[in-house]
């Protein structure tokens, strides 16, 4: 089989890639299709010092992950996450911390005509700027319940027109500018990360951070509870344990009349006030003298 010839200009390339490949712990997959340049300048200044981004063309950068994976097995499981206009980030920092951060300076856009939502579509209950007039019967078409107060046109309920991985039309593109909805995001598209051998997809990837505090500390809470309960005593639980065993200890023997140093008192006094009140039911008992 003939060997497929690659340019000098291209090796270089080709090796330039494969070296950071092997070099970074983790590789991220990225999607930059109609990623605007201005925003993308603005995104690789905000990274430096945390990633550096590449770009080559689809063949070349399958060439490169062919070359490193003889010294980093593993790193060919990034090629099937090439999508749309890929590009390579490379990074020293974890793979989550990096796609929140992705995630937060993503900025909303006007959806056109082509694009694919990337969440659900709501137009929400209220009032517009509308004045009554056809845009009634297009908001209709919608399946969006309007009326007429102070005459300006009101949503009357919330509405999704367009679920996530939908395909947006002219017409539907021209009705979310109306209603000033822009459900596009601008940003780096981070589809995937390779580390360890690893593959994490932007569905693991996409952790809400406070969410995921609240659950960890819930679970601990829960695992604390169990193991009182259970009686396993271990480092975190066995102070609670012994304040908890002597708290039950010292009512039991209150209720069984026990005498120790730490009951007698107790004791001796519910004993007297049995007596003082046996005395009193004696000597205003019925015929006693």
């Amino acid at each position: 089989m003939t060997k497929a010839h690659v340019a000098p200009v291209k090796k270089k390339v080709v090796d330039e890639f494969a070296k950071l490949l092997v070099e970074y712990p983790i590789v991220a997959a990225v999607n930059m299709e109609r990623m605007p340049t201005a925003q993308l300048s603005v995104m690789r200044s905000s990274l430096r010092g945390k990633a550096v981004i590449k770009m080559t063309k689809r063949r070349l950068l399958k060439l490169a992950i062919a070359k490193a994976k003889t010294k980093r097995p593993g790193i060919e499981l990034i090629e099937p996450h090439l999508l749309g206009m890929p590009a390579l980030l490379f990074t020293k920092e974890n793979p989550f911390k990096l796609y929140n951060f992705l995630k937060k300076n993503k900025s909303q856009a006007p959806a056109k005509a082509g694009n694919v939502l990337p969440k659900d579509v709501l137009v929400q209950a209220g009032p517009t700027s509308f004045t009554p007039g056809p845009i009634i019967s297009e908001l209709g078409s919608f399946g969006i319940k309007s009326g007429v107060e102070n005459g300006k046109i009101v949503i009357k309920e919330d509405r999704i027109i367009a679920k996530k991985g939908e395909v947006v039309s002219d017409k539907l593109a021209s009705m979310l500018i109306r209603l000033a909805i822009e459900p596009m995001e601008i940003g780096l598209d981070l589809v995937a990360a390779f580390e360890n051998g690893i593959i994490f997809g932007k569905d693991v990837m996409d952790i809400d951070g406070q969410k995921f505090v609240e659950d960890i500390t819930l679970a601990a809470q829960w695992a604390f509870n169990l193991s009182v309960e259970a009686g396993y005593a271990n480092k975190d639980n066995i102070e609670f344990m012994l304040i908890k065993a002597r708290r039950e200890s010292l009512a039991l023997a209150r209720a069984q009349d026990i005498l120790t140093d730490a009951t007698v008192g107790d004791v001796l006094a519910k004993a007297q006030a049995q007596m003082a009140s046996l005395a009193q039911t004696i000597s205003y008992a019925p015929g006693s003298q």
